[in-house]
Order: structure tokens, then C-alpha cells, then sequence
């Protein structure tokens, strides 16, 4: 009982910790005048754009829970599980980019004092979803868990309708992905082509009727679907430890062993929360990136200390398939996950900042125009997957052979220990980039832009080693997924060679190819009716570039709205039900080929797409910082309308299927009973 102690007060802890962040950001006094204004108008669109799509949300989490409570058995312990799940995550997403609208403008406020005290606001607000998202995981799991615990006395039915929570979660983070990716990219390529390339005018120009729709998206993409989308990491990860090990680890051996996968999370809230304690800013420094890449690397040395106390005094040698599973494998498995997420984000950044010669290359290649930029950046993508992918392949290899599932389990949730962290330092940049764009809307000057330059600069490169982190975890999650699933539809040996088998992993295979062009199509269409309104609105009105008519900014976030909500439908179906169908039709063996094609592909393109997107956009920014002739040159142009390819790559497709690889893993597992019943069903009908 000491562990189960031990995780309610780690994230109770994480929540104060939230609250505390909280009241800090808050503290700072909006005047009312221009700033507020613009920040107001951010909030409202991207508070209008969240509960529109709650609603969608909402109605569709009834009718799966529905589907759940009626067609697999306890299926209305799991429909309720599924429903917390999904409650939670969107209660993390929603107060996440509740605090993000608030931290903008105070950043934009403290930069005018100095770019150390704008740092800490926006640090502080990234801070509120890092801890915040955390405490709520770790709680919402536990409770979930022995809840049911008083019902049921079989460890392993109880985890798998606790799985239910991490579908919940992960159905959520699809909606927030897809959604949220669509309209930030129409947003941004509308305002980027129609703004920057056609009429000239800088980035977040005020007579830029998109410019507020783009900074709207910033918050619903990078915020809430992020934060959708690694809760649903780590719930799912630990659901898949839980299962495994609730065959074999049973309460008799110890809550700390049953428990130990909730347990990592736990740990890892005051790790990171020391952790802050090194994110200091000097008032003289002229860039926040080292501070901010720091938090990394001192975060997973803690982590990697105090885990190897907690694992030698909590964790005991079981059973797993015909193997002997001692607290070390557990701990090698575990390190070797937390390692990895770290060698994938130093990579990530090696090849997505303009520090390095990648970006740089790209950037160069934009002097003889946009073809060969684009050429250059699809290269980048492609050769940028390989340490990663053989970083997991080296991880999946030790884990697996140390402690079988269970150890790759270990390993995704070992990748996001210190998931506080690493959402602090992404959700710090959709803040830093809103700050900019208030600075320039409020027309606050030259020393008050580049100080939002600077933090925007370092947010540019942490949001793509965060991408790097959820793609390295999700590749797990799912193969932890997928075992679970293996372990519920009693499949101990999945032959390759079988001609169903092979034909579910060809299938599964072009999945997330699938799946990305309908994202990318999305993103197409939807900004297609964006750019018509924008250039519609400088058309008729004459007196936008010389400041004497104001744009109308709700007509975008309108249109953004509405086309996301309508275009994310398709790509979440196409996840969501493919794998119920295929089951049915062709069986629990055939769906493990499926999933297991599907995540080798999904892998590689989304690292490849996620990569490639930052590599375009920090080719953009190194151009504009004065490279190659600067802004408003042809190699400039260029390179803007590479950043605007790059766009959906980076921030809708790449980033959501980090959610095709998990949630078709998860949905399979959940209804891996009925699609066993539902097989055999169709099989006698044919029969007969």
C-alpha cells in the first residue's frame, strides 16, 4: 500500500504544482488597451474552436461507449472506464490552452522589461500543462484501477477494462491531432501565402485578416492536441504494463509490482520539478535554447538515479513466458526507453535546427527556388528517420529480450518518465510564438520583438524534439499495445509466413499512408478557403495595406473552425473502425498483421514528415534572420513556400500518427474478445 501512497501524493504534488504555476502567471497585470484586446480575440477563438469540437467529441465518446458497454464482456465497466479516460484528457487539454491564452500576453508584457522575466512567464505556463497533464494521468489511472479492484478479484480483468481509460484518452487526442493540426496549418499557409508572399508584409502583421487565426491554431495544434496526444501516450503505455503484468505480477506479490508502471510516472513529478529549479535565464543572454535543452538532459540523469533506487526496492522477480522477469531487466528496460526518447531528441535537433548543416543545406538550396528546397527538405526528412528508428529497433531488442512485453512496456513508459518536462518545454513555445505576434499586433517596437524572437527561436527547435519524444513513445506504446493484445487474443505465435498474416501486414502497411493523405488533403482544402477569404478581404477592402480599414478577423477563425471540425472526420473513422472491420472479417491473426504493418510504416513516415516540416520552417527562419539575403528575397520566397509545405507535415500528419499506431493498437485490444466471437460468427455463416 506504500507504492499506491506514494503515487496519489506524487500527483497531488503535480497538481499543486499546477495551481502554484498557475497563480504565478496570473499574478501579472493585463492593462486594458491593444494588448488585451489581441489577446482576448486569441482566447475567444481558440476557446470557440474547443468547445466546438468537444461537441463532436462528446457525441462521439456516447455512442463508442455504447458500442463498448454492449458487444465485450464487463463492457459497461470498460464503456465507464473509457469515458473517464476520455473526461481527463480533455480536461488536461482544456486547461492547458486555458492558461497558454493567459501566459501570451503577460509574456509580451514582462518583454518589455527583459527577455529572463518573459522567459519565466512563458516557462511557468508551459509548466501548468506539463504538471498539470501529469498529476491528472497518474491520479485518473489509479483511481480507475481500484475502483474496480473492489469488484472484481482478477488482476488482469481488472487492467483490461482499466485499458478502456487509455482508449478514452487516446479517441480524444485523435480528434485534438486531426482537428487541431487542420486548423492551425489552413490557418497558417492562408496567412503565410496570401500575407508574406503575395502582399509582402511581415509574419503577424495586424492588417493580416488570418493573423489571428493563425496564432489560435498555434494554441489548439501545440497545446491541446500535444497534450492530448502524450497523456494518451502515457496512459496507454502504463494500461499495456498493466495488462502484462497483472498475469503474472498478482497483488500477492506485492502492490509495488502491480503497481510499478504507475509508479514511473509518479516518480518522475518531483524529478522534474527539481528539475525546474536549473531554468534560470540570465538578463544579459542572447538565446534561452541552452536552458531549455538542459531541462532534458538533467531531468533524465535525476530520473535515471532515483529509478534505480525505487526499482531495487519495489519491483520482484516474476514469470513471463517461460522466462524469469528480475527487477533488473525491469530497470535496463526501463533506462533504455528513458535514453533512447533522449538520443531521438538530440537527433531530432540535429536535424531540424539551423545550428546544424541539414537546415543549413536546405536553406541554401532555396537561392535557386522553391523545387529544389522542397527537394532538399523531403531528403532531410527520409535520411533524418534512421538513428531513430534503429535507436528503437535497439531498445525494442533489449526489453524484449530482458523482460518480453513487459519490458517494452517499461521501455515507452521509461521514454516519458519525465513527461512533465518535456510538455513543459513544448507547450512553452505555442506561448512564446503568441507573444510574438502580440508584440508585432500591438506594435511594441523593435527590442520588444526581438526579445520574442529569441524565445520564439528556441521554441521552434524544443517543439520538434517534443514531436521526436511522442513519435519515439508511440512506436512503443504501440508494440507494448500490440502485445497486450497478443496476450488477450491468445496468440502466442504470429507466423509471418501465413498468406492471411502477410496480406494484414501489406494491408496495414499503406494505412498510415492513407491516413496522411487524407490529413494532408484536409489541410489543402481547408486552407484553399482560407486564402479565398483572405485575398477576398484585401480585394474589397483597399484600405487593409495602408491601415486606414480593419480586417475581419472572425471570418478566419470561422472558416478555420468549420473546416477543421468537417475534414477531421474521415482520417478518424478510417483509425478508429478499421480495425473492428478487418477483425471481423478476417480475424485476430490477421489484425496482428495489420497492426504490426502499420506501425512499421507509421513509424518511419512520421518521423520522416515531422522532420522534414521543422526542416523547411527553420530554413525559413534562418534565411529571414539575414542568411542568403534576408527577407523578401527570392531564395526568402522560396524557402516560405517550403515552411508552408512543410506546415501539415510537421504539425498535422507527422504528429497524428503517433495516434494511428496507438489507438488502432488499443482499439484492437479492447475488442480483441468480441472480434474473436464476431470471427467465429462470420465463419459459421459462411459455413452454413
Amino acid at each position: 500500500m506504500t507504492v499506491l501512497i506514494l503515487i496519489y501524493l506524487f500527483g497531488l504534488l503535480a497538481l499543486g504544482a499546477a495551481v502554484f504555476f498557475t497563480r504565478k502567471v496570473l499574478a501579472i497585470v493585463v492593462e486594458e488597451g491593444k494588448l488585451a484586446k489581441i489577446s482576448r480575440a486569441i482566447e475567444q477563438g481558440a476557446m470557440a474552436f474547443l468547445l466546438q469540437e468537444y461537441k463532436y467529441v462528446t457525441l462521439f465518446a456516447l455512442c463508442f461507449a455504447a458500442l463498448i458497454a454492449f458487444v465485450i464482456p464487463h463492457g459497461m465497466q470498460t464503456a465507464i472506464a473509457f469515458l473517464a479516460g476520455a473526461f481527463v484528457s480533455s480536461l488536461c487539454a482544456f486547461l492547458g490552452m486555458k492558461i497558454a491564452v493567459k501566459g501570451n500576453v503577460r509574456t509580451t508584457i514582462q518583454a518589455q522589461t527583459s527577455l529572463a522575466a518573459a522567459f519565466r512567464v512563458a516557462f511557468n505556463s508551459g509548466a501548468v500543462m506539463g504538471f498539470g497533464l501529469t498529476g491528472l494521468a497518474v491520479l485518473g489511472l489509479v483511481t480507475t484501477a481500484l475502483i474496480f479492484a473492489n469488484f472484481f478479484d482478477d488482476p488482469r480483468q481488472v487492467m483490461e477494462i482499466v485499458s478502456g481509460f487509455g482508449l478514452g484518452g487516446s479517441t480524444v487526442a485523435l480528434f485534438g491531432r486531426v482537428g487541431g493540426g487542420i486548423y492551425t496549418k489552413a490557418a497558417d499557409v492562408g496567412a503565410d501565402l496570401v500575407g508574406k508572399v503575395e502582399s509582402g508584409i511581415p509574419e503577424d502583421d495586424p492588417r493580416n485578416p488570418a493573423v489571428i487565426a493563425d496564432n489560435v491554431g498555434d494554441n489548439v495544434g501545440d497545446i491541446a492536441g500535444m497534450g492530448a496526444d502524450l497523456f494518451g501516450s502515457c496512459a496507454e503505455a502504463t494500461c499495456a504494463a498493466l495488462v502484462i503484468g497483472a498475469g503474472v505480477a498478482t497483488i500477492a506479490q506485492g502492490w509495488g509490482a502491480l503497481y510499478y508502471p504507475v509508479l514511473i510516472t509518479a516518480v518522475g513529478i518531483p524529478v522534474c520539478l527539481l528539475t525546474m529549479c536549473f531554468a534560470t535565464v540570465k538578463a544579459d543572454a542572447t538565446s534561452v535554447e541552452p536552458t531549455l535543452k538542459q531541462q532534458l538532459f538533467i531531468s533524465t540523469i535525476i530520473m535515471t538515479v532515483v529509478m534505480t533506487i525505487v526499482t531495487k526496492l519495489v519491483m520482484v522477480e516474476f514469470p513471463l513466458a517461460g522466462q524469469v522477469v528480475t527487477p533488473n531487466a525491469v530497470l535496463v528496460s526501463l533506462l533504455a526507453g528513458l535514453w533512447a526518447g533522449l538520443l531521438i531528441g538530440t537527433v531530432t535537433e540535429y536535424y531540424t535546427s539551423h545550428a546544424y548543416k541539414p537546415v543549413r543545406e536546405v536553406a541554401a538550396a532555396s537561392q535557386t527556388g522553391s523545387a529544389t528546397n522542397i527537394i532538399y527538405g523531403l531528403s532531410l526528412g527520409y535520411k533524418s528517420a534512421v538513428v531513430p528508428v534503429v535507436a528503437i529497433a535497439v531498445v525494442i531488442y533489449m526489453a524484449w529480450t530482458l523482460a518480453g512485453m513487459y519490458g517494452i512496456a517499461i521501455a515507452a513508459i521509461g521514454m516519458i518518465s519525465t513527461i512533465a518536462t518535456g510538455l513543459t518545454i513544448d507547450a512553452y513555445g505555442p506561448v512564446a510564438d503568441n507573444a510574438g505576434g502580440i508584440a508585432e499586433m500591438g506594435e511594441l517596437g523593435a527590442a520588444v520583438r526581438a526579445r520574442t524572437d529569441t524565445l520564439d527561436a528556441a521554441g521552434n527547435t524544443t517543439a520538434a524534439i517534443g514531436k521526436g519524444f511522442a513519435i519515439g513513445s508511440a512506436v512503443l506504446t504501440a508494440l507494448a499495445l500490440f502485445g497486450a493484445f497478443l496476450t488477450v487474443a491468445s496468440i502466442s505465435v504470429l507466423d509471418l509466413l501465413s498468406p492471411l498474416v502477410f496480406a494484414g501486414l501489406i494491408c496495414g502497411g499503406v494505412l498510415p499512408f492513407l491516413f496522411t493523405a487524407q490529413t494532408m488533403r484536409a489541410v489543402g482544402q481547408a486552407a484553399y478557403a482560407m486564402i479565398e477569404e483572405v485575398r477576398r478581404q484585401f480585394r474589397e477592402k483597399p484600405g487593409l495595406l495602408s491601415g486606414t480599414e480593419e480586417p475581419d478577423y472572425r471570418s478566419c477563425v470561422a472558416i478555420a473552425t468549420t473546416s477543421a471540425l468537417r475534414l477531421m472526420v474521415a482520417p478518424g473513422f478510417l483509425v478508429m473502425f478499421t480495425p473492428l472491420i478487418f477483425g471481423t472479417l478476417f480475424g485476430v491473426k490477421a489484425l496482428a498483421g495489420l497492426l504490426a504493418g502499420a506501425l512499421v510504416s507509421g513509424v518511419v513516415l512520421a518521423i520522416s514528415a515531422s522532420n522534414s516540416g521543422g526542416g523547411w520552417d527553420n530554413a525559413k527562419k534562418y534565411i529571414e534572420a539575414g542568411a542568403h539575403g534576408g527577407k523578401g528575397t527570392e531564395a526568402h520566397k522560396a524557402a516560405v513556400v517550403g515552411d508552408t509545405v512543410g506546415d501539415p507535415f510537421k504539425d498535422t500528419s507527422g504528429p497524428s500518427l503517433n495516434i494511428l499506431m496507438k489507438l488502432m493498437a488499443i482499439t484492437s485490444l479492447v475488442f480483441a474478445p468480441f472480434l474473436i466471437k464476431a470471427h467465429q460468427a462470420l465463419l459459421n455463416l459462411w459455413g452454413g
